[in-house]
């Protein structure tokens, strides 16, 4: 991903202002400050001082967290020779999760390493705090703060895989309890969000986003990653039932059975449905493909349904989002299931767990 910068440059005081005083040498160069100058400046006891590779502070002193994040994505998003020019770069990990403000990792004046997500063919190395990762897939970032950083779901899974490769889960640093909370904010903070301002729905993410960005960094056959998102799972799963009860009320249907077990007369396993009615050959499958965080998993709930539809049983497939999104459609389209029926169901033993 690349993108052009507008030819008309603003000023150097209006670029420090917004870049919390880090310039990178293209950009002093673009603005007519010789390199001489920047050396100068650069000296022992001087007014500047050098950050990074080409990537400057126009101050004495300590950097800020927020000026060294700065210096961090302008290394990394700076191709060192075009002005109007850069290539993608966002912060990502532990860093970003700071600047979405979690509650559940270090605040940012305690974020040692900056790790930044570029595209697979950048000629970047690490730099002083700076980790480059690369990544085959097209970068996404949000704005936070003015910095670019990758998508909640995406920082969440490379900052629990950066706590991995440090060692942090033999260690013991990488509890059970905090694995849970970084899952469950990610997720709580997109619902809220969502609920309160869609258009700001970006400083969290969905169940099946984070579960996605888990299996893409491997993530997910690490027994207690893996606890912990079932454990998110079954509380996600369970708020969901609470609402499909509360239509079912609303829509004067009869309880259905939770979980039972279906089998054919002669004992042959058929399936467990989230929730079915009996008398109408109706079951109900809520965000299946959440429930499977592996390929095996999938095929044996598929199969499951295949089966159920095969014997005659209408099967619903409804997804958490779309119940919170439009309760009224889908109670609706219960109601109109459970008055259609299955189609020749075939006899079921019906045990109820």
């Amino acid at each position: 991903m690349s993108y052009q910068i507008p030819s008309s440059h603003p000023s150097l005081q209006e670029l420090a202002q917004r870049q919390q005083n880090v310039i990178t040498a293209s950009q002093l160069r673009a603005r007519g400050v010789p390199t001489r100058v920047v050396s100068e400046h650069c000296r022992q006891g001087g007014p500047w001082r050098r950050l990074l590779p080409r990537v400057y502070l126009l101050q004495g002193g300590e950097p800020t967290p927020e000026q060294r994040m700065w210096a961090a994505l302008l290394y990394a998003a700076q191709d060192g020779r075009e002005e109007g020019r850069r290539e993608g770069a966002v912060i990502t990990g532990t860093a970003a999760l700071a600047l979405y403000g979690f509650a559940s990792v270090p605040r940012l004046p305690a974020v040692t390493e900056v790790e930044i997500l570029v595209p697979r063919q950048r000629r970047l190395k690490d730099a002083g705090e700076v980790r480059i990762r690369r990544t085959e897939r097209e970068l996404e970032a949000r704005s936070v703060h003015g910095l670019a950083c990758a998508p909640v779901a995406r920082a969440v899974a490379d900052a629990l895989r950066e706590w991995a490769e440090a060692g942090a889960f033999e260690s013991g640093e990488l509890g059970p309890g905090l694995l849970r909370a970084v899952l469950g904010e990610a997720v709580a903070r997109g619902a809220v969000a969502r609920a309160e301002q869609p258009v700001r729905g970006e400083s969290g993410c969905t169940v099946g986003e984070l579960i996605a960005e888990l299996g893409e960094a491997g993530l997910l056959p690490e027994p207690r990653i893996r606890a912990a998102v079932d454990e998110l799972l079954a509380a996600e799963r369970e708020s969901v039932f609470g609402r499909i009860g509360e239509l079912v009320d609303e829509w004067l249907l009869p309880e259905p059975l939770v979980g039972p077990e279906l089998r054919m007369c002669g004992g042959t396993y058929v399936a467990v449905p989230d929730l079915y009615w009996p008398a109408a050959g109706v079951a109900v499958e809520v965000d299946s493909e959440l429930r499977c965080v592996s390929e095996g998993e999938a095929a044996w709930v598929r199969g499951g349904q295949h089966r159920m539809e095969f014997l005659g049983v209408r099967v619903v497939y409804l997804s958490g989002q779309r119940i919170a999104a439009e309760p009224d459609v889908v109670g609706d389209e219960l109601r109109e299931a459970f008055r259609a029926g299955g189609s020749d169901v075939v006899g079921l033993l019906v045990t109820e767990r």
